[in-house]
């Protein structure tokens, strides 16, 4: 909102405000465009919190809604004012996906802006951080909207929570101050303290939910009532501080922002305590009251021509240039490079310049807000075509899943000799599939994983997640078999689960599963969020461990993938300890009398195989890798031979997932990966012949 009225509480323009507004989506487009340049970058979006909370709060503070129109007005104001702009962003971007980007990409960006038309997509992204395999998907175009979503949701509960406190001051005759004052200071500190605890634990999770941030906004709304005017009937001027003060606070508060900007990296544990420096930067700056003319403090560099013209078109440049930086590259198949930069800038500036003045200023013109019902039919329409049409590309995306599924069915029906892993045998000549007969087609693809996500099955899904890593087993095959084959580890050994249900069809084997979602079945302190979430997984490995050899299967399949690496190092100088975390699991199941076969690892990419061949279609070859690229050392291998037992062994099958050079991202017909290193549950089932010999000569011995 603009820092302009006096009847919204501020009595005259901000120019300090609308300089640190320019700061603050500066450093939001230099990380997204930079992000190893700015690793901190993100902090922006703290700052525009806190100014959020000051001025709305002034706003309130100022006209205490005491009743149900005095709230009504208050929101009409806010839809105006937001929802018009995000609405056209929202548009465009849905229409934009749909023409440049792969099909893999349209039912996700879809529902994402069904739930950014909604104000709510910062939960559904509070929910896909914590999956792993999601973690893994390409960026959404509007992923950065889940800002915006915490800001709605907080002008929807800040002034029912004033209201409530004038009302509870005028029914108990206490004074209006000190109750709204109390009130609200219980409220951040419940926030921040949660935001701490949370991020502690789930700090993927805590990073887009409501609760963890409205303490940020919060702080700006206690700074505006300690020193706005017109607070709560007080007519008097807004509290500034002595000239050196202000000098202090000014200077110091920049410095903790680009500080925080600076320093801080994906890797740091936030909002939690770490986004105290930005939040608190940002209050003293505001705090400070820096005027263009006061000598020595930042509001001549606040107040300069260029810096007031970007705050003041900072929500449409924020809402602009993430859609570009997720797009251009779908244009251009290539990662962002100088030029491309440089021009998603000038895009973006011009973009911002005419949302502005064509549709920001022109729905908060008066003749919008009357009668109070208009602002909110428009906000109803506009969210109503704007879900409609993302509706409708989901139904689209559903129907091209459906005719996958029929052509996948078909050919499974009556496969040829060089379906799927069969291609690569030694001494066949195979011919490269055109790209309309491809199975799954890549938005099946994305979706072909084994029954143990229950995707098909119906089930449970039998993944052990954090934070707790409870031991989870799940039985399928022949359930009253007299063979039993445990398949044991994390995502990459849940991938071999279809050649094992083709195998338990074959043989009458009775499969159990122990799996985890990331945490390698070794015992070892592996990276993760938190130390905690590190010993959780640790201490699933001895569970397990002891589970699983008191169960006393026929046989254990025991495969990882090395996701992380081990605590405190590198991925190159983890090889020995996740070495010694996986001889101490086999060096138990020898003490068990088990027979174990280990599996080398299967090939990485290392980028969604769907997303690359949808993009280049009938040239997906585009998509394969060197096998030098994608295949690494597995230290299973060393583990195996430091334990010395033959009724433990290893086995490599990556000669049937990739030729002596080349990993294909089709192979016999067949997307090879459903992400960016899991075998789709297809192609796992097509290596089931080569998968049965290491098996069952272990079983024979």
């Amino acid at each position: 909102m603009p820092a302009r009225q006096r009847g919204d509480g501020i009595t005259s323009l901000r120019t300090d405000i609308q300089g640190l507004r320019a700061i603050a989506v500066t450093l939001v487009v230099v990380y997204h465009l930079l992000p190893s340049r700015l690793t901190g970058g993100f902090v922006g979006v703290d700052v525009f919190f806190v100014i959020s909370g000051f001025l709305i709060t002034a706003h309130l503070l100022a006209h205490p809604p005491a009743t149900p129109r005095a709230l009504a007005t208050f929101w009409s104001r806010r839809v105006r004012r937001l929802l018009p702009a995000s609405f056209l962003v929202l548009l465009c971007t849905l229409v934009a996906t749909r023409l440049v980007a792969p099909q893999t990409q349209w039912s996700g960006t879809a529902s994402q802006v069904r739930g950014a038309a909604l104000y709510v997509v910062n939960w559904l992204l509070a929910r896909d951080s914590v999956d792993y395999l999601a973690a893994e998907n390409a960026a959404s175009p509007v992923q950065h909207f889940w800002s915006l979503s915490v800001e709605e949701q907080f002008y929807f509960v800040w002034p029912i929570l004033i209201a409530v406190l004038v009302l509870l001051a005028k029914l108990t005759r206490l004074r209006l101050l000190p109750v709204v004052t109390v009130g609200l200071t219980l409220l951040v500190g419940a926030s921040l303290a949660y935001s701490i605890v949370y991020t502690h634990d789930n700090p993927p999770a805590a990073y887009f939910v409501t609760p963890t941030r409205m303490w940020e906004l919060g702080v700006g709304g206690l700074l505006a009532l300690a020193t706005a005017p017109r607070v709560l009937g007080r007519d008097d001027e807004p509290l500034t501080p002595p000239r050196p003060v202000a000098i202090a606070l000014g200077w110091l508060g920049l410095a903790l922002v680009f500080w925080s900007a600076v320093v801080y990296t994906g890797q740091t544990p936030f909002p939690g305590a770490a986004a105290l420096a930005p939040v608190l930067g940002s209050a003293m700056v505001i705090a400070a009251h820096a005027r263009a003319r006061d000598a020595g403090t930042p509001g001549g560099l606040l107040a300069l021509a260029p810096l007031q013209w970007l705050g003041d078109v900072s929500y449409s440049v924020y809402l602009w240039h993430w859609p570009l930086v997720v797009l251009v590259p779908y244009l251009t198949h290539h990662p962002l490079d100088t030029s491309d930069r440089l021009m998603i800038v000038a895009v973006t500036l011009t973009l911002a310049a005419g949302t502005k003045a064509l549709v920001e200023d022109r729905f908060r013109a008066p003749g919008w807000g009357r009668p109070l019902v208009k602002p909110y039919a428009l906000g109803v329409v506009g969210m109503a075509v704007v879900v409609g049409l993302a509706t409708l590309q989901i139904g689209e995306v559903r129907q091209i899943v459906t005719r996958d599924h029929d052509r996948l069915v078909a050919a499974l029906k009556s496969p040829t000799a060089c379906f799927g892993a069969a291609a690569l045998d030694a001494g066949k000549h195979c011919a490269a599939t055109p790209f309309s007969s491809v199975v799954p087609g890549p938005i099946a693809a994305a979706l072909d994983k084994s029954n143990a996500y229950g995707v098909v099955s119906h089930r449970a899904d039998c993944w052990s997640y954090l934070p707790s890593f409870p031991v989870k087993r799940c039985t399928f095959g022949a359930e009253h078999s007299r063979t039993t084959i445990a398949l044991v580890g994390n995502s990459h050994a849940g991938q071999w689960l279809p050649a094992l249900e083709a195998l338990a069809k074959k043989h009458h084997w009775r499969i159990t599963t122990y799996l985890a979602s990331q945490c390698a079945f070794g015992d070892l302190d592996q990276t993760f969020a938190t130390d905690a979430g590190s010993a959780r997984c640790r201490s699933w490995v001895r569970r397990t461990t002891a589970r699983v050899a008191a169960d006393h299967p026929d046989l254990v399949l025991m495969t990882n993938r090395v996701s992380v690496p081990a605590a405190g190092r590198t991925r190159e100088t983890s090889q020995q300890d996740y070495e010694a975390g996986y001889a101490w699991v086999l060096r138990r199941f020898h003490r068990a009398q088990l027979k174990v076969l280990t599996l080398h690892d299967t090939p990485a990419p290392g980028f969604s195989v769907p997303d690359c061949v949808a993009e280049w279609r009938t040239h997906y070859s585009h998509c394969d890798g060197s096998r030098r690229d994608w295949v690494t050392t597995d230290p299973v291998r060393a583990a195996v031979r430091d334990i010395g037992d033959p009724d433990i062994v290893f086995a490599d099958l990556n000669d049937h997932v990739c030729t002596d050079t080349t990993c294909h991202a089709v192979t016999g017909g067949v997307i090879t990966y459903f992400d960016a290193t899991h075998l789709t549950a297809t192609f796992a089932a097509t290596l089931a012949p080569y998968l049965d010999g290491p098996i069952t000569d272990l079983l024979e011995k």
